[in-house]
């Protein structure tokens, strides 16, 4: 099984794929000097404990590592995650 995640700006989203299909979305809007999380869902039928986990650090590491942008949480499922990872405090805006 191969798990990959990558940004799909066209469709304002960050997708995992196993083995080369979609099976979760994080969406998001951008903003002047943010990245807004609005949802996150991992197909039910594909789900194994952390792929979400793996699809959002993923995407907020790219974040990070790639822009200047901060991180709003709208999404409860990015929100909690934040705050389960203090280590990536410093990406949220204040």
């Amino acid at each position: 099984m191969s798990l990959s995640v990558e940004n799909q700006p066209d469709q304002s989203r960050y997708a995992l794929l196993q083995d080369g299909e979609v099976i979760g979305i994080a969406e998001y809007d951008l903003r002047d000097d943010a990245i807004v999380f609005t949802h996150t869902e991992v197909d039910e039928a594909k789900r194994e404990k952390g792929m979400a986990s793996t699809l959002v650090q993923t995407a907020l590491d790219d974040v990070r590592d790639h822009s200047d942008r901060r991180v709003i949480a709208s999404c409860p499922y990015v929100r909690s995650w934040l705050s389960e990872h203090p280590d990536y405090a410093g990406l949220q805006k204040r």
